[in-house]
C-alpha cells in the first residue's frame, strides 16, 4: 500500500475527518487520541492555530500507522511547502489556488482545495486536486452535493461547514465522500475540563465504533 493509499483510507473509511482549530496546545495531543479512540482518523490541523506546524509535527510521529495527520486553512504555496516540510499528509484549503495545489502533489501529498460552484470543482480537478472541499457546505446544503453528482460524479467531494451530527448522513447520502466537522466535535467546554472521554463519544457519533 502507498502512503497515499494508507492517508486515503485514513480520510475516508471512517467517513469524517476532525477539523482541529485554536484548540489549547497543551491538550490538542489528547483530543487527537481521544478522536482516534472514536473512529476518527482523518486529522485536520488548521494553520491559524497555535504551533499549528509543531503539532502536525508531533501528531504525525505520535501516532504514525494510526491516524492521517495534515494541514487546514492553507491558504497558499509557501503555507503548503511549510506543512508538508512539518510531515503533512494532505492539504486543505478553504480556497481554490493553483499554486498550492501543484507544490503539495510535486512533494506527493493529497491536495484538497476549497470550492463552490461546479467551475471550479471542474477547474480544481483539471489542476491536480485529488478532492474538492465544498465549503461553507451548510449554505448549499446536501441537495446541493446530490445535484453536482450528475455531470460532476468523477471528482469525490468532501463537505466542511456547518456539518454536524444531524445533517452529516444527509451529506453522505447525497454523495460526499466524507464530512469535515469542526465545532459540533470539538467541544470547548469538554476540552478546557479534560474531559477527553467525552471528545471519544462525539466522535462515536460520526463514525459509529
Amino acid at each position: 500500500m502507498t502512503a497515499n493509499s494508507e492517508t486515503m483510507q485514513y480520510l475516508l473509511e471512517p467517513k469524517a475527518v476532525a477539523v482541529i482549530r485554536k484548540v489549547d496546545r497543551t491538550k490538542v495531543i489528547q483530543v487527537i487520541e481521544a478522536l482516534i479512540e472514536g473512529g476518527i482518523t482523518g486529522i485536520e490541523i488548521t494553520l491559524d492555530s497555535d504551533d499549528a506546524l509543531g503539532v502536525i509535527k508531533e501528531a504525525k510521529e505520535k501516532f504514525a500507522g494510526r491516524a492521517g495527520v495534515g494541514a487546514g486553512t492553507v491558504l497558499n504555496a509557501k503555507e503548503a511547502e511549510a506543512a508538508i516540510d512539518a510531515g503533512a499528509d494532505f492539504v486543505f484549503a478553504p480556497i481554490l489556488d493553483k499554486e498550492t495545489i501543484e507544490v503539495t502533489k510535486r512533494h506527493g501529498k493529497i491536495s484538497i482545495p476549497g470550492v463552490f460552484t461546479p467551475t471550479e470543482m471542474q477547474q480544481a480537478y483539471e489542476w491536480g486536486a485529488d478532492m474538492v472541499k465544498v465549503f461553507p457546505a451548510s449554505v448549499v446544503g446536501a441537495q446541493f452535493v446530490k445535484d453536482v453528482q450528475g455531470p460532476l460524479g468523477h471528482i469525490p467531494i468532501i463537505v466542511t461547514g456547518g456539518i454536524n451530527v444531524n445533517n452529516f448522513k444527509d451529506f453522505l447520502k447525497a454523495g460526499a465522500v466524507a464530512v469535515g466537522v469542526g465545532g459540533s466535535l470539538l467541544n470547548k467546554e469538554y476540552i478546557a475540563n479534560g474531559e477527553f472521554h467525552k471528545i471519544t463519544e462525539l466522535a462515536i457519533q460520526y463514525t459509529g465504533v
